[in-house]
């Protein structure tokens, strides 16, 4: 009885030299930001992968980004914008945490020529051209562009410019300044005065309000 649990004993043990040691892989918070290559500047919505896997990541609009990877893992990085790039991190990792700078070159797209015309073929435009209809002339033209009934529906409703109301906050201010330490002058005779009035008359503003109940 003896002699079977010695054997067995030697049994298991050579079973356990035989099979490896499995070491634990070792994981690195990475962290980082993406930037452009002559400006510095930082490059969002970068994706971060780790090649080999599906884990991966997105930069900030900052360019900052944080991902998980392994000593010796390889980072890519795809922008739309700019040219894919790649990052290998050193195999001699020891730290937990491990800060890098990746610089991207901006990629230039050029796409084919397109041309636009306003009609599908050559004899359409020629139809076009000839059946135009030219009888009026530059002179009739401007006379309706400047009809007076035109313009006047244009003008109603338009408030005044920078310029127009400039001029007037100085001519009110040069009129108090004028008007200092007497009585003021009276509007009677001011066309100003008479169009404020009866514009304001126009819109109801001295109708007499009925209190509410």
């Amino acid at each position: 009885m003896i002699f079977m649990f010695l054997g067995f004993c030697s049994m298991a043990q050579n079973k356990d030299q035989q099979q490896p040691s499995v070491i634990p892989d070792k994981f690195i918070q990475i962290s980082g930001v993406v930037v452009e290559n002559d400006s510095l500047k930082p490059v969002p919505f970068v994706s971060i992968m780790v090649k080999g896997t599906k884990h991966g990541t997105v930069s900030d609009y900052y360019g900052f980004f944080t991902i998980v990877a392994s000593p010796g893992d390889e980072l890519q990085f795809f922008s739309v914008t700019h040219k894919n790039a790649t990052y290998q991190l050193p195999d001699t990792l020891t730290g937990k945490h491990y800060s890098i700078i990746r610089v991207l070159t901006r990629d230039t797209v050029e796409l084919a020529q397109v041309s636009v015309f306003p009609w599908p073929s050559k004899e359409d435009f020629k139809r076009a051209i000839l059946n135009l209809d030219l009888t009026d002339t530059d002179l009739d033209r401007a006379a309706k562009n400047m009809d007076n009934e035109d313009l006047r529906a244009s003008m109603n409703g338009l408030s005044m410019d920078a310029a127009s109301n400039y001029r007037m906050k100085m001519q009110q201010q040069y009129t108090k300044l004028y008007q200092a330490g007497q009585y003021p002058s009276i509007s009677l005779l001011n066309p100003i005065a008479w169009a404020q009035f009866i514009d304001a008359w126009r819109k109801g503003k001295f109708k007499q309000q009925t209190p509410k109940k």
